[in-house]
This record gives structure tokens, sequence and C-alpha cells, in this order.
């Protein structure tokens, strides 16, 4: 097999307790061809001697003020020259067959350009306690209103969309700029869904109580909502309009519109493994 190059990120500021976990989640997997950049925000908490522990796997890493999450991962992916791209905060991890997953996928499957695994959550230690179906969303779900929320661990893209998309994150946007990349790639092409889990979002005391953090971010994605969708074609939009006027906000009605074809715009893309030819697949 030939092994794309990989770019992750993992943006960091005092989180020691957990960067360990995170970054072994990243290089442990042994991937052959893995660029690795983390970028600290000068932490103070001990997470530097972490980092340093794991250099000689990390392609680069540096320890210095920032302007926030985001921004670190701009300095991160600015430095990047991988061909598919993705981050993970500095408490979260991926799983240990995450990256060779994601390669195969993208590799055997040109169509291909991000694709989402299903959503897991953790507290303690490294495996799921929580492992939630992917609530398949398409870009006319999204304008409808429909769009809470995709998994920013399971993300994973190539650079063609990335750089269609912009080619960084939005640092004026302080909570919800994960939500604000999606909704740019949703104006470019399609998110695929495969059906197993790559990434896990831990929560823990500082989210655990981040009711304020959590209002704002909801805040922020209403106002990106609004924007992304006067943005758009008035056809796209008439779509949208159709699929509240069906209530297919409901997984019910969404199920039988695509059985019966009703809407053949209609379409939510699937992957999955076909252990008959042993290659990952797009289902139709």
């Amino acid at each position: 097999m030939n092994y794309p190059k990989i770019s992750i990120v993992t943006p960091s500021y005092n989180q020691a307790e957990y960067l360990e976990q995170t970054i072994k989640s990243v290089i442990d997997q042994g991937y052959p061809n893995l660029e690795y950049i983390v970028i600290d925000g000068g932490s103070t908490d001990g997470s530097v001697e972490i980092i340093k522990k794991y250099s000689d796997k990390i392609t680069y890493w540096v320890s210095e003020k920032d302007k926030g999450q985001y921004d670190a991962i701009n300095k991160g992916f600015t430095m990047a020259t991988g061909e598919i791209m993705g981050w993970i905060n500095s408490s979260d991890l991926y799983y240990p067959w995450t990256l060779r997953f994601v390669a195969e996928i993208f590799e055997s499957l040109n169509e291909i350009q991000w694709v989402s695994g299903m959503p897991t959550n953790l507290s303690i230690g490294n495996a799921p306690q929580r492992i939630v179906p992917a609530k398949e969303r398409n870009i006319y779900d999204v304008i409808s209103g429909d769009y809470r929320w995709i998994q920013q661990e399971s993300i994973f893209w190539r650079r063609a969309l990335w750089e269609q998309a912009g080619g960084q994150l939005d640092i004026t946007v302080k909570y919800a700029e994960d939500f604000n990349l999606w909704l740019r790639f949703f104006k470019y092409t399609q998110l695929y869904y495969v059906n197993t889990i790559l990434g896990g979002f831990r929560y823990h005391d500082i989210r655990r109580g981040g009711g304020n953090t959590n209002d704002h971010y909801l805040a922020e994605a209403r106002e990106l909502h609004k924007k992304f969708k006067s943005d758009l074609p008035k056809l796209l939009k008439f779509r949208a309009s159709l699929l509240r006027l069906f209530f297919l906000n409901k997984s019910f009605q969404k199920k039988l519109i695509r059985k019966m074809n009703f809407f053949p715009w209609y379409r939510h893309h699937h992957i999955a493994y076909d252990f008959q030819t042993e290659k990952w697949k797009v289902l139709k």
C-alpha cells in the first residue's frame, strides 16, 4: 500500500494531565508517513517536559504565546505538508487504527474529500465510554438548521479541500471555528461517513463545567450559520425549504424519502469495509 503523508496538529495549553495520552495516541500508531506537529501556547504546568519526552517522534513543536487555539492550529498547518490533514486537541485521542484506516480510505476512494467517523466520548483512560451512531448530514440538512454537531476529533480531509476553503482558520471566531470550517467544506463537497470509530472527545472538569463556553459556542454557531445561508445559491436554499416542509429533520422521514428516491438530490454518503474484497467502498 502507498502511505500518503498525513499531517496532524495538536494545539495545547496547560493540559499536562491529558497531553501525554493524546501524543501517544498519535505516535504509537506507527504510521510510516506521519507529520506530527504540536503547538503549545506557553504552558507552565509541565506540558513542555511531556512534549520533550516524545520530541524524537514529533516532526515539529514549539512552546510560545499565541492568540488562542485556532491561532495555534493555523501555525501548525502553515508548516504542514501532508496530503491528508486533521487536528486533535490536547485532551482528546485517536484510536490505534485511525491513521491507517484514514489512509486506506483516501488512497482508494479518490472522490472523497473529507470523512467523519462515528462520534465517541471518553472520560478517563483511553477507551471510549460511549459510541454514538453518526447523525448523518448533507448540505441541505445543514441549511435547514440540522447541524448539531459534527465531531471534530473524527474529521479528516484532503489538502486540496483545505486550500479551496481558504487554507486557514478564522481566528476572529473564538469558539466555533471548527463548525465554521465544516460550513466552508460543505460549500464545495459532501461529507462521507465511515462506520467505524476514529477519534474520541474527552469530558473533563473544564469541559463539564464549561456552561458559559458552551453558550458562547452555540451563539457563535448560530451567527455563522446565518452568514453561511445568506451566501448560498437560491436553489440550495429552496431545496432546504422543501426539507423543512416535509419535516425531514426527523430521522424516520429522512430514511423514507431516501428509500423512495422522492428527492434524488437528497443523499447521505457512506463508506463501509467490504470483507469480500478487503477494501473500503462507497455505499450506493
